[in-house]
């Protein structure tokens, strides 16, 4: 990967092959910044520039053997460790060495602007929580005390620092501190305070800031994005290209859900036509489970939504367009007496969908409960509007 393919981020290439071109490698550096704004593809760019035998003063050459095998993941000289659970394959004892092939693939995958839930979800680890821990930590040791196969350096690579357990943070403080020569530690990780002091203290650290929208527009129009929708993705992804690939790839089942969930609302809002309501119903439970979930937990986020805008938190808003104008003139009639029963009957209704309910009587009676808890809140929103007058 090299630095040409990295999203944005020009002020901290520049950064850091200035400090290459004026021999002020530190030996161990945090790449501190949110998993959508590229730190990994950003200090894997980085670790292709240290290695190749023909590099710019701006980036490496991408054609010298060196870069040939940093197209495959597959120097040598790299090493990566993250955060790792037993999954099906591996049933005791899990470290980042017995993952490393899906690693290199999941990161090819994704041109390495990965997520740690994706990751983990990638894995299949179920609901365990991912850590790296002392096992890693020994054989992190191990490795930096031989030479180096054929590069000029040693790197490794420690994707989401911020878990690593106590354990395997403290036997690596001396190698943090002062590795072998021709050594570099990237540290990578996104929540500074997780880190014990005594590992901040020990690494240079840089910031990788969010994207720009300009680069996040970009780079969806790249992907076949119109420039409007480019343009309202980009608004909402929170500098997190991670977050926008998410939101552009699920595009169509997310404006399927806002289509059908703003129709069920209107029809529940004052039922004058059962029949419609009842023909909804029927048309609904007639999609897959995954589906009928996918509906309900977009109901869900919006009720969420609609709680933000109305505590003065509408600028967090992932939504854009017809979206966040919908949650705004819903969130009126989302209440003190019903946003509380609107959440739990919407993940009861998950809950027995996962479970097999019959999904035409499910509707149906998630349809009247939202209907009683609807006109709660139109009753609560009139009462405080007068008490306001």
């Amino acid at each position: 990967m090299q630095f040409k393919s990295i999203i944005g981020q020009k002020a901290l290439v520049k950064k850091l092959t200035s400090a290459y071109n004026e021999n002020r490698v530190a030996h161990t550096q945090l790449f501190l910044g949110d998993e959508g704004s590229g730190p990994l593809a950003v200090a894997i760019a980085y670790s292709q520039f240290l290695m190749c035998d023909n590099k710019t003063e701006n980036d490496s050459c991408g054609v010298c053997p060196s870069c040939k095998k940093f197209e495959k993941i597959s120097h040598p000289d790299l090493h990566f460790y993250f955060p790792a659970a037993t999954n099906s394959s591996v049933k005791k004892d899990p470290k980042s060495s017995l993952f490393l092939d899906k690693w290199r693939n999941y990161i090819a995958e994704n041109n390495a602007y990965i997520t740690l839930n994706g990751w983990l979800e990638y894995l299949g680890v179920g609901n365990k929580q991912g850590f790296i821990r002392k096992d890693d930590a020994n054989e992190i040791i191990g490795k930096t005390a031989l030479k180096a196969y054929e590069g000029k350096y040693k790197i490794f690579i420690i994707w989401m620092v911020d878990k690593m357990n106590d354990s395997a943070s403290n036997k690596l403080l001396k190698t943090f501190e002062e590795p072998p020569k021709n050594t570099v530690i990237i540290l990578i990780g996104n929540n500074y305070e997780l880190l014990l002091p005594t590992v901040r203290s020990r690494a240079q650290l840089i910031k990788v800031p969010p994207l720009s929208d300009n680069d996040i527009s970009h780079q969806l129009i790249k992907k076949g994005a119109t420039e409007e929708d480019a343009a309202d993705i980009a608004l909402i992804s929170g500098g997190s290209w991670s977050m926008a690939q998410e939101i552009f790839e699920n595009a169509g089942e997310t404006q399927s859900n806002f289509l059908n969930f703003r129709k069920w609302l209107r029809l529940c809002f004052q039922p004058k036509d059962y029949g419609e309501l009842l023909k909804f119903n029927q048309d609904m439970s007639k999609l897959g489970r995954e589906k009928q979930k996918s509906f309900l937990k977009y109901g869900i986020e919006i009720i969420h939504n609609s709680i933000l805008n109305n505590h003065s938190n509408g600028n967090i808003i992932k939504k854009a367009g017809e979206e966040l104008d919908f949650t705004k003139k819903f969130s009126q009639f989302i209440n003190e007496a019903n946003q509380k029963d609107m959440y739990k009957t919407l993940n009861d209704a998950i809950y027995h969908i996962e479970r097999n309910a019959h999904a035409g009587i499910l509707y149906s009676d998630l349809s009247f409960k939202i209907t009683d808890l609807m006109a709660k809140g139109r009753s609560y929103s009139k009462n405080d509007q007068s008490v306001k007058k």
